[in-house]
This record gives structure tokens, sequence and C-alpha cells, in this order.
């Protein structure tokens, strides 16, 4: 058995949580991650309402009181219905992530509740902030994750983390082998917060056509941009780009973000695109992270075969090296 605090202290049989991603990261992944052994967490998308958190809480609980899980927030999000903070803190997750933003105005409410409080981290000084700001655990995301991210790589990120406290810090971006997953064990890291490689499972809210484009493509077919946010109006910070799939779009289009959303046309496009599956223009946010998976399969598969195959793989590397 990985002794780390997710496995002597969290309940987990592997220290390995999904994502708060959106929307691919509701319930029924939460469920089958935590089930599996894992640590699973629901991402609060832009849209929902506190219905929709109760909603998804109860089917990741189904009846089981005892089932541990967590609830991912971002940034301006929150800020835009920090209402929403209250309904999850309602539904007594075991973490609370709140992440992209300065957690310090919402610490003291998540604690209040006897609720542990994350949050993601991309440079030195975002660590700080969010130790400063009261956070039990930092997630160390690294540029090579999907979705919105910083520029530093994740074993630099990890480093600095581990380097200035104390506290568990998980690893983020890149992360999708089960040497992988001993590599951030090894150096430290209290486990993995995994995005991409549950992207493709059976229970994530993804389109088949979706799944199809990221199974399809190697760790050079992602890139950094700030593309679809602003032709989406998303106010995400301006150091926060998206890691998505290349298209037709980006290959036209990023790096010439003023110019894009100056056109109502391209605008319109992306919606229409989004509503079809049409990726040649919609955006799939993806990681590096992507060349190293090959098939689709259950959630519970990625739990399980990441974290054996990590404690074997660690078992293998430490009789050769010491």
């Amino acid at each position: 058995m990985i002794k780390t605090l997710l496995t002597t202290g969290w309940g987990c049989t592997y220290p390995i949580l999904n994502a708060s991603m959106t929307p691919a990261a509701t319930g029924l992944l939460a469920r089958t991650v935590t089930g599996a052994g894992g640590f699973g967490m629901i991402g609060v998308n832009e849209t929902w309402t506190g219905e929709d958190i109760r909603r998804e809480c109860a089917i990741a609980r189904q009846n089981d009181a005892s089932l541990r899980f967590g609830i991912g927030f971002f940034g301006w999000a929150l800020e835009r219905s920090p209402d929403l903070l209250e309904v999850a803190i309602e539904q007594r997750p075991f973490l609370i992530s709140i992440s992209f933003i300065d957690v310090a105005p919402y610490a003291k409410q998540v604690h209040g509740a006897g609720i542990v409080l994350a949050a993601q981290v991309q440079t030195g000084r975002d660590a700080r902030a969010a130790l400063d700001g009261g956070v039990d655990v930092l997630i160390a995301q690294g540029t090579e994750a999907g979705g919105h991210t910083g520029d530093v790589s994740t074993l630099t990120m990890l480093q600095i983390a581990l380097n200035i406290t104390d506290k568990p810090v998980l690893a983020a971006g890149g992360i999708a082998t089960a040497q992988g997953l001993a590599g951030v064990l090894a150096a430290g890291a209290a486990g993995a917060w995994i995005g991409t490689p549950f992207l493709v499972t059976k229970e994530a809210n993804v389109t088949d056509a979706a799944r199809e484009r990221i199974l399809a493509a190697d760790e050079t077919q992602t890139v950094l941009t700030a593309l679809f946010d602003t032709l989406q109006g998303f106010p995400w910070p301006e150091r926060f780009k998206g890691r998505a799939l290349r298209n037709e779009l980006t290959e036209r289009w990023h790096g010439h973000e003023a110019d894009a959303v100056a056109d109502p046309d391209l605008i319109a496009a992306l919606r229409a695109a989004k509503a079809n599956d049409d990726f040649r223009i919609a955006n799939i946010y993806a990681g590096q992270s992507a060349g190293l998976i090959s098939a689709r399969c259950s959630a519970a598969d990625v739990v399980t075969g990441l974290g054996l195959g990590a404690e074997r793989v660690l078992r293998e590397s430490f009789a050769r090296l010491l």
C-alpha cells in the first residue's frame, strides 16, 4: 500500500483525485473515482445554480452519507455567484477547492464547516498567497495540464511548493501513467490531481466525438491559448490561458484574439460549433498527457490501473536504486 495523507487520513486506497474539470467532472465521475479507491471531485460549471450542485452531490452520494468527495470552484465564476459556496458547504463535502483567485475571503467560511480547503497554484507567489490565505492543501499545477493553467512546468512547480510548506501538496499536469504517478509521489507529493485521462472515461460528461478527438491526439497537439475565452467573453485573468487541442480555429486565430473577437460571425460560428460537436472550431480543453492515452475505459480502471501500477513502479525502483 502506498502511504500518503490520502491513504492514511482521507480513506483512499490510491492517492489519486480526478481534477474538478467543468463540465466533465459531475457527480457520477466523483462517485466512481471514490468508489474505486481514489478521491472524487465535482467541478462547478459557470452556468450552474445551487440546484445543480445539490443534484450532483446527491448523485455522488446515492444515499451513502459516508462517501467522501470534493467540490471545485474557479475564481471568476465564484466571484459572480458567491452564494454557490454556501450551497456547496451545505452538502458537507470533505474538501472544497477554490482556484485562480485569492482564497482568503472564503477560508473562514469553509473551515468553519470543518471542510478541507485546497487551491491550485501555478507560481511560487501563488503558493505563498494561498498558504497565507488559509489553504490546507496545495495543488501544484503545471503548464502541461489541460484547461486553464500557467506557464511553469509540473515538476518545477511541485518542487517549489514542497520547499515552502509542510502541508500536503498534490501534483497536477501531465500525469497519466503509473510511472508519472510514481514519479511525483517519490518526489514528495501526497497525491496526483489528474484530469485528461478521466476525460475519455464513460463516466465523464464528455461527448463521444470529443473523446475520439482526445484519443487521436498526441503530446504535441495542444496549445495554451486565450482564444476561446476571448470569443466567449469569459473573464479569465490574462495570465490564465487554456490548454486545448489544436484545431482549425486556433491555427488561424491563436495570437490574434483582438481581431477574432471583432468578428461577430466568428463568435457565432464558435457558438454553433459547440452546439454541434464541430471540433474543427469548438474547443476541447485537454493536456499534453493526451499523447499517453490510447483507449477508452472506465474511471475505476484509471484509478486502479494508475494506483496499482505506481505501487509496482515504486517498489521496483527502490529495489534497484537503494
